[in-house]
């Protein structure tokens, strides 16, 4: 795995993350989430949606066309 992934989404929210994770691959993104959350007590932590750096002005463009909606 190359090291180019970038950071394009945060959520507390894992299932959020994971939503716009499924828009990004749907669109032929590739996406994945890094789940930063404590294991052990849901509240703390960030959910993180990652991209290609090749691909992040294209999932930043998507991102912000669905939190407008």
């Amino acid at each position: 795995m190359d090291n180019n992934w970038v950071k394009v989404f945060t959520s507390g929210n894992a299932l959020e993350a994971e939503i716009v994770k499924q828009g990004l691959i749907a669109i032929d993104i590739p996406a994945v989430v890094l789940n930063k959350k404590d294991s052990s007590y849901q509240a703390f932590g960030l959910a993180e949606v990652l991209v290609n750096e090749v691909d992040s002005a294209a999932a930043e463009a998507y991102i912000l066309s669905i939190e407008t909606e």
